[in-house]
């Protein structure tokens, strides 16, 4: 796959990854970055501004990666073996918005989360858009792909997590005790949840509102919710 931009590119270059080769803009002048990719030794095709344009939609501030896709895991892959007294888990709902995605990939490193749980279907995918917005914590965060998303909730069930749903209905987020191991599941940007998802949550939680505003984007819920986790376990 292609990603792109300055801060994933100093990412990809400083890990262990495959970089297959890069399109640098004829006019790139950030010494760190060429530094490293003379030191890594690699494949390097500089090309006309407009043409990196072409390349990708985004911002790719002059600079393209060819890498390999970013790797993925199976529930029992990463699951089973979470090795902590308090797990933290993110269950996204089909959630379609890559920027949403990668920044909750984001705020999921930051606040410590071990998996996230994605649905093979009806979702967004990891994008270029993903990896770029994640502003490369994606590498750090096990991203683990399920088919449905009800028999994984009734799974983490049996291995001891409590599932806690964000929604607008639910009780205020601050008096759940989250000592414990949580799973959140943040919904789709337009429907929310879905209704067998909450069914088979054990709390609906909401973050309540002072303003005019009566819901708050994805991403910024799911960084707010793991925000108060973290704090509620003093860690």
């Amino acid at each position: 796959m292609q990603v792109y931009g300055k801060n994933v590119a100093i990412e990809k270059l400083n890990s262990q990854e495959k970089i297959k080769k890069i399109y640098l803009s004829n006019k790139f002048k950030d010494e760190k970055i060429i530094s490293l990719i003379e030191k890594k030794n690699i494949e390097t095709k500089l090309l006309e501004p407009r043409e990196l344009d072409k390349m990708c939609k985004g911002l790719h501030q002059g600079i393209i990666l060819e890498v390999e896709n970013v790797k993925t895991y199976s529930f029992d892959d990463i699951i089973p073996n979470i090795n902590k007294e308090y797990p933290l888990i993110v269950i996204l709902d089909h959630i379609e918005d890559p920027h949403n995605f990668g920044a909750i990939i984001r705020s999921s490193e930051a606040f410590g989360v071990d998996a996230i749980i994605i649905p093979n279907d009806r979702s967004v995918g990891i994008t270029s858009t993903v990896v770029k917005t994640s502003v490369g914590t994606i590498d750090k965060v096990k991203i683990v792909k399920v088919t449905n998303l009800n028999n994984t909730i009734n799974k983490l069930k049996d291995y001891g997590y409590w599932i806690v749903g964000t929604d607008m209905e639910g009780e205020d987020y601050t008096i759940i005790d989250y000592k414990t191991k949580i799973a959140v599941v943040i919904g789709n940007e337009g429907k929310g949840i879905s209704r067998l998802v909450s069914e088979n949550c054990d709390y609906l939680a909401k973050i309540p509102m002072k303003g005019t505003v009566n819901s708050l984007n994805a991403s910024v819920a799911c960084g707010i919710f793991l925000s108060e986790i973290v704090r509620s376990r003093g860690n």
